[in-house]
Parts: C-alpha cells; sequence; structure tokens
C-alpha cells in the first residue's frame, strides 16, 4: 500500500544520536508513513543500527551506498519514495509527535504544494521558538516570496526540515538537490521547488528540534577563492529566483532588497548562540507531565490524565496563534456556553483564578476575539424548573418573574480560524482517547456516560 507520507533521513556516522532521531518518528501520532534511511558510507555503527530498526518495523526501509555527501545521499532517497508528500530530517535532529500529522493536515486542508513550519533551535540544555511568517493563512508565491525577501538567510525558508513538500511536483520538474554546491544546497532546492508551486502555508507552531551546527566554508577546506565564487553563484541565483516570481517594474522596485541576501550570507550563517533569547530548559518548552500522575490509578489520576491529554493538544492551538494554553482553554469553553452571571462564576466554571481569569479576557477583548455584554434576563422559576425537569424530581415550583444581570459572551470572527482549530484539537482528543474502541463499545461508554451525568446532577443540582 503507498504511504501518503514518505520521510527521509540521510545518515552519517550518527550512532550517537541516530536512535533519538529514529525514536522521534516512529512515536509519531500519525502512521502512514514509510521511513527511508540512508546511510552515505558510514564508518561508525549507524548502518547496523538502521538495519536493526527495520528489522522491527516494515515501514522502514534502509539504503546503504558509498559515501557522496548529504546532497547525493538525499537525491537517492527521493528517487526511492512513493509517498505523495516528501518530509526530511538530519539525523541529529527529531521531531515532536505531532510533527507529521499537522504538516499533512495543513497541507490537505488548504490544498496547498509547500507547508513551512517553525521550529525550536536547541544549544546544549537550552531550546528556543524559531519561526518567521507570522501571517493566517494562505499565502500566494508573490506573497510569500515577499516574506522571504525581509529575512532571506534564515534557517526558516534555508533548509529542507521544517517544511512538506508534494512529490509530483518534484517529479514533474526532476528537482533534485545539486550535487557541485557545498554551500545553501537546500536553499536552492527550496528556490527552485518554490517557482514551480503555487499555494503555500505557514504553520505557527513548532515542530522540529534543530542541534545541527553545520560548518562554514572556510570549515570545509575551501580557500577564499572558491568560498566567494560559490557564494556569488548562489546569489545570482537567488537574484533570477525575483527575476522569475516578479515583472521587470515590480523586480526593479525590489532590487535592493533582494540584495540584501548577499550582506546576510557574507557572515556564513553565523557563529552558533551559546545563549537564547527568550529560550527555555530543554524539556520545558511544552506543558510538562506529571508520570506518576499519568500512570497513576484513582479519581484524581483519571482526571489529571484526561486535563493533561486535552491540553497536549490545546497547545498546538495556543503556539499556532501566539495565546497561552488558559487563553486557548478558555476561548474552548465560550464555544460551550454564552452566558454567566459574572466573572466568578466564570472562573469557577474554567478553574481559574479570578485574576488569571482577567488576564485572559484582557488578551482576548484586545485581539477583538471575544466581546462581553452584561444584561438582563427576564424568566420565571417555573420556566427554569421544567428546563431542569431531567434533573431534578421536583416538576412544580412557584410561578414568579425575576430579572438578573447576566455576562453575555460572544466570539468575534476574527477568532474563526481559532474555532477551527480547536475543534480540530478536540477530535484528536476523542481519537487519542478512543482509538481502537468498537462502535459497540462507543455506544457502551456514551450510555454509561450518561447515567454518570444524571447521577452527578442529582447530587450537585438537588
Amino acid at each position: 500500500m503507498t504511504p501518503t507520507v514518505s520521510i527521509i533521513v540521510p545518515v552519517y556516522n550518527a550512532k550517537n544520536y541516530i536512535k533519538r532521531c529514529i525514536d522521534s518518528i516512529l512515536t509519531q501520532e500519525y502512521t502512514d508513513y514509510e521511513l527511508i534511511l540512508v546511510d552515505d558510507g558510514s564508518k561508525d555503527a549507524s548502518g547496523s543500527i538502521c538495519d536493526e530498526y527495520a528489522a522491527k518495523d516494515p515501514r522502514i526501509r534502509v539504503i546503504h551506498k558509498e559515501n557522496t555527501g548529504v546532497s547525493d545521499t538525499r537525491n537517492i532517497g527521493i528517487g526511492e519514495a512513493r509517498g505523495t508528500y516528501l518530509q526530511f530530517l538530519d539525523s541529529d535532529d527529531w521531531i515532536t509527535p505531532d510533527a507529521t500529522k499537522l504538516l499533512v493536515r495543513a497541507a490537505a486542508e488548504h490544498h496547498c504544494d509547500l507547508v513551512i513550519a517553525d521550529f525550536y533551535r536547541v544549544v546544549g540544555e537550552r531550546v528556543a521558538h524559531k519561526g518567521d511568517i507570522e501571517e493566517d493563512g494562505v499565502l500566494t508565491k508573490e506573497e510569500f516570496a515577499a516574506h522571504m525577501m525581509e529575512n532571506p538567510a534564515d534557517f526558516y525558508y534555508g533548509v529542507l526540515w521544517n517544511k512538506l513538500y508534494r512529490r509530483d511536483l518534484i517529479e514533474k520538474y526532476r528537482l533534485r538537490m545539486d550535487t557541485s554546491v557545498s554551500w545553501c544546497e537546500d536553499f536552492l532546492f527550496n528556490l527552485e521547488y518554490i517557482l514551480h508551486a503555487d499555494i503555500f502555508y505557514a504553520l505557527q507552531a513548532p515542530i522540529y528540534y534543530y542541534v545541527k551546527t553545520k560548518g562554514s566554508l572556510a570549515s570545509q577546506g575551501m580557500s577564499i577563492t572558491k568560498t566567494i565564487k560559490m557564494k556569488l553563484m548562489v546569489f545570482e541565483y537567488y537574484n533570477n529566483f525575483y527575476k522569475n516570481v516578479y515583472d521587470e517594474k515590480d523586480y526593479e522596485k525590489k532590487r535592493l532588497q533582494v540584495y540584501r541576501f548577499f550582506i546576510d550570507a557574507a557572515s556564513d550563517g553565523g557563529a552558533p548562540l551559546s545563549i537564547l533569547p527568550g529560550g527555555k530548559k530543554l524539556g520545558e518548552e511544552r506543558t510538562p507531565v506529571y508520570s506518576g500522575g499519568i500512570t497513576g490509578d484513582g479519581i484524581l489520576m483519571d482526571s489529571y490524565r484526561s486535563r493533561k491529554l486535552l491540553a497536549h493538544y490545546l497547545e498546538v492551538v495556543a503556539l499556532q496563534y501566539d495565546l497561552t494554553l488558559q487563553d486557548v482553554a478558555l476561548l474552548l469553553a465560550f464555544t460551550q456556553l454564552d452566558t454567566v452571571k459574572n466573572r466568578r462564576e466564570l472562573a469557577d466554571y474554567t478553574n481559574l483564578s479570578v485574576g488569571s481569569l482577567s488576564r485572559s479576557l484582557q488578551k482576548l477583548l484586545a485581539r477583538d476575539l471575544i466581546k462581553l455584554t452584561d444584561v438582563r434576563i427576564k424568566s420565571t422559576d417555573s420556566e427554569a424548573g421544567t428546563k431542569n425537569a431531567d434533573r431534578s424530581t421536583h416538576t412544580s415550583l412557584p410561578s414568579f418573574k425575576s430579572s438578573e444581570k447576566y455576562l453575555r459572551i460572544e466570539l468575534l470572527p476574527a477568532a474563526g480560524s481559532i474555532l477551527a482549530a480547536l475543534e480540530a484539537a478536540q477530535s484528536d482528543f476523542d481519537s487519542a482517547r478512543f482509538a481502537d474502541f468498537s462502535e459497540e463499545e462507543l455506544a457502551a461508554y456514551r450510555a454509561l456516560t450518561g447515567k454518570i451525568k444524571q447521577n452527578t446532577l442529582k447530587i450537585l443540582l438537588p
């Protein structure tokens, strides 16, 4: 059966970290993929480690070859791929458990040719979230190229590993890595691919851990003359790219911006940072999980598991839209109720302190995601009794009119894309919980939880 995604990993003398890379792929929430490990003539145990994994999982294929370099190695992987999409990793990096799922979902939902995602930059035990495009939604080629022009030498645009490609485009135009180039070869491939692509999507969630420090051209033993020639060649390619994207008039307007690439690239990508601005300790970039609470038994353990699983999926939405987990949980709550008596009642419902609730409300209001209005709702006790008949034994209550002040919550149009992402997160949450359930088991679960709800309401709402 043809896989949806082909994940390609070039491997060379990677025995110290290849297991971490492969394990991160094998633990993906998305499972419809093949993993192609291309051993580029490793002199250590990397090749045998790859073979051991392949013996245990039929989705893995290992190709052993003579050492010819990373570009030729990737080309061989591309030639062997069968998937609709191509995804790349470097052997000393790893991906988040939801990486492939998020990339494929974005490609399918937006019918795009290229998905580009944020990533984590790892230096020692520190990690920082890196990205560039903050615009929400689908981008045209011209729009994507304009974003790239603002920061052309950034890894975000240049590398393969934070992107998802359509294999049919690569094969239609016979795109491959240029084996004669040893600097910015990934970027040249991307520029060629972008010329043939039309629809782009920027996924504002980090899905990749980048730890490899690539050497400069000088460290590769290249002379100054060869270094300059190679950089001039790459710049010429970059310059021609924009001549193809824009007409002559628009290109002339942007020519100085295009030339910025040559200046930015002069530093050869810059030295690796020992301190990452805004960085966190590795392992704390996502919401932590207490292992004892996840594996234990008991009422509190059950509640903790459910809460953390939901947070696992909601956090991706928070990362995409520059919100906190608390903010998106509050938006989710607003999809399930539209009025409350006051902020204190809302704080109780969302399990937040009044102060924390107020801070989140201020952020959501400032971004025009919600609208809060004080209203007075008139009702009768008999009407209330009728509405609550299913949770009370009282069917006849005194009838008199009353008026109470309520807080009405409205979700505004600006929240539309976030709400769609929250709906997907809820679907993922349910899919994870009910994996391998039969229809009969699901029906039994719904019936039993319905009974539990009624029993609970009898106590809490007598």
